[in-house]
């Protein structure tokens, strides 16, 4: 009877032995052949990588896995590899997703699955406002805070009258409303506005609009490609001998793009730059060595490697149960992240990571000291500043 018993534990506890032994798989979700893909792309899915490797492989018996999509910032693509992953591959959480639409239904998606979405690439800030989720988190930037930050700093310096140079899409849209938000707020006035599709390669005409318009400051309100693309066209108009130029998401990979003696005069907002402690300098050079452009992480793939090291520990603490995104979600909001590259961070109620943000100058080629040493520190935003305030988002899930 005593053998039965045992026979008949050691079968029904199977099950959970399967589960354990299950993969624990992340999906890294961008675009990995268009206009994003040196800003995001193959390197979101190494920063990925190099969290599941440093945290040792596995969660509780269970082998991490790290798989790639290609969204080609279709929404309906990338809604449909998410699907896909969700359904039948098994994934338990999806990573990065820069462009917004896609962002935004990947998380209506995740919640419906209750499955974990934590957006790095994602920009729209109401993936912690009206759109909120239990199941998703916003790691790394969002378009309120680079807006809003940028804006002041500007107006500050003397850039009254703004014209925006606006991506056709939500992303581009919420970029432009904080900075009108905050320049009019600041004592500055918008002078106009156009936009224009993602990918564009010819900006010659939007150009014209913003020199006949009289302002003197030219808002970026886009990302990647078309900000390097736009920048660069702008020196060959002659435009910046005339107005200065506001790129709230310039990034290392635009300098590296454009060229440093192009970039003078630029300001930027960031919560991660690769070279501001040993820490980060030591992951940077992790990183170029894997990258197959050998180029240094940017904060979204800063954001990735942080987000995967977050999820992770807090699937550990479930004891590697995985299966309940928003118990997974709650787990990651009790106490501070923490990681070598943002530090202690608090996951906000809302799903908002907390972090430092820093006003970053770009150097000129007499500063610079080689490849890919571009910024130098103006002045850090503290976390409480830098981000919306908590009751101005109206996310369902605050009290």
């Amino acid at each position: 009877m005593k053998k039965y018993l045992c026979f008949l534990s050691a079968l029904l506890l199977l099950p959970a032995f399967a589960k354990a032994a299950e993969p624990l798989k992340l999906g890294v979700l961008n675009d990995l052949s268009g206009v994003y893909a040196d800003y995001q792309g193959r390197g979101s899915v190494i920063a990925a990588e190099m969290a599941a490797e440093e945290y040792g492989g596995s969660v509780m018996g269970r082998k991490i896995v790290i798989i790639a999509g290609d969204h080609q910032n279709k929404p309906d693509i990338g809604l449909a590899i998410a699907r896909r992953w969700f359904d039948t591959e098994g994934v338990d959480a999806v990573l990065d997703v820069p462009n917004s639409a896609i962002a935004l239904a990947v998380a209506d998606l995740a919640r419906e699955k209750n499955k974990v979405f934590i957006g790095s690439g994602a920009g729209t800030a109401l993936l912690t406002g009206a759109k909120c989720s239990p199941n998703t988190i916003h790691w790394t930037f969002d378009t309120w805070e680079v807006g809003h930050a940028l804006g002041r700093a500007v107006v500050a310096e003397g850039g009254k009258r703004w014209f925006f140079l606006t991506a056709d899409y939500t992303f581009g849209y919420d970029l432009e409303t904080s900075m009108t938000e905050a320049v009019r707020a600041a004592g500055g006035e918008v002078m106009g506005s156009v936009r224009h599709p993602l990918g564009t390669s010819d900006f010659s005409s939007y150009l014209l609009n913003a020199q006949d318009s009289g302002a003197d400051v030219l808002g970026l309100a886009n990302a990647g490609g078309d900000t390097a693309t736009a920048i660069k066209e702008a020196q060959e108009f002659g435009l910046t001998q005339k107005m200065k130029m506001a790129g709230p998401i310039v990034n290392i990979n635009i300098i590296e793009a454009i060229g440093l003696p192009s970039a003078q005069g630029l300001l930027a907002v960031t919560p991660f730059y690769w070279d501001m402690t040993p820490a980060t300098r030591a992951f940077a050079q992790r990183f170029s060595a894997r990258h197959p452009q050998h180029i240094m992480p940017n904060d979204m793939q800063a954001g990735v490697y942080a987000a995967t090291l977050a999820y992770l520990k807090a699937v550990a603490a479930r004891a590697g149960d995985s299966s309940d995104g928003r118990a997974v979600v709650a787990e990651m909001k009790k106490k501070p992240a923490e990681d070598p590259l943002f530090g202690e961070s608090v996951i906000r109620a809302d799903g908002r990571v907390m972090h430092p943000v820093y006003l970053m100058a770009t150097k000129t080629p007499a500063e610079s000291h080689g490849n890919w040493d571009f910024f130098k520190l103006v002045t850090t935003v503290p976390a409480d500043q830098a981000f919306r305030p908590l009751a101005d988002g109206h996310c369902p899930l605050v009290p």
